[in-house]
């Protein structure tokens, strides 16, 4: 009795290929280097269609299908690929990193091995400022004169911190208690691997203009360096329908409505009746909600009335 089995090819992009074990350097120590990877924007489509059936016959090439995909929020299909990295990562940059737990993580042990000797560093003229109204964000730049003497005093602790960490290890204190005082600057090592949809929802987050400058360096070189290249159409759809769209709550698009039909008294009221635009001693106060709004508009070159 014979048995007839058809040989599956494992598929490859080329220009991904020529990346695997790559270093692309990150920040001063940092580094993302492509491990290894499983799937492309072929596999995305046919587990589409192996999913939707006939259905999919409408739909004739590729690019249309991952295009529909993305648009309709159809998530499963991009789980068919998978790519993992080894990283080196800052410890406060990676405390973000790892709050996105669809991933699979083996971290560096600093209980089994020696820390890396290695901190972040800050210049003299990269010393942020905290954003008077997003209590997690930054906003400018402190002048330089005083970031020289901040840095100064970076290099001091990190040095001290280094030392009372060799220090203790040379006595022999064990290594996971001796690694208490080490700065969150210091950087850590993991390997990451995580499927394409979970992938593209970090991406959506941590490329934001918005995201801590640290990880948006790592996120925008795995995406535009590496995902690019590898799942081609799923990064253009992803460009055009996640990172580079405008969601619209049902109250914005309400008052858009109203504004284009000239209506911008009842945009105005309307605004005030949600709490979105209220006054006091006549000056105009903060609202997050709108400010987000006014951004939106401003992107869509609609003047906003008020």
């Amino acid at each position: 009795m014979s048995s007839h089995r058809k040989r599956i090819n494992r598929v490859s992009v080329s220009k991904i290929d020529k990346l695997l074990g790559k270093k692309f350097k990150v920040l001063d120590d940092g580094f993302i280097c492509l491990v290894d990877y499983m799937g492309t924007d072929e596999s995305i489509v046919q587990a589409a269609r192996v999913s939707y059936g006939e259905g999919t016959k409408k739909i004739s090439e590729d690019k249309g299908l991952i295009r529909y995909l993305m648009r309709h929020h159809h998530t499963t299909p991009f789980e068919m690929c998978e790519i993992k990295f080894h990283l080196r990562v800052p410890m406060d940059c990676w405390r973000q990193w790892i709050r996105h737990r669809t991933a699979n993580v083996n971290e560096y042990s600093t209980r089994y091995s020696i820390a890396i000797d290695a901190t972040k560093k800050t210049q003299p003229n990269q010393w942020r400022l905290q954003n008077s109204f997003n209590k997690q964000g930054s906003e400018g730049f402190l002048e330089t004169l005083s970031g020289k003497i901040l840095s100064k005093k970076e290099k001091e602790f990190h040095e001290q911190a280094r030392n009372l960490y060799y220090e203790r290890i040379n006595v022999g204190v064990a290594r996971e208690q001796a690694r208490k005082d080490l700065p969150l600057s210091t950087y850590t090592e993991a390997y990451w691997k995580i499927d394409l949809h979970n992938l593209l929802h970090f991406l959506e987050l941590r490329m934001d203009q918005h995201a801590q400058y640290e990880i948006r360096q790592y996120a925008n070189i795995i995406g535009n360096n590496i995902v690019s290249k590898w799942c081609p159409l799923t990064w253009e759809a992803f460009l055009d329908y996640r990172l580079n769209s405008i969601a619209l709550s049902k109250i914005e698009v309400e008052i858009i409505q109203l504004l284009f039909s000239g209506d911008k008294g009842k945009a105005i009221k309307r605004l005030k009746d949600y709490g979105l635009l209220t006054y006091s001693n006549g000056i105009l106060k903060k609202n997050r909600e709108r400010e987000e709004f006014e951004v939106k508009l401003k992107k869509m070159s609609i003047i906003k009335p008020w």
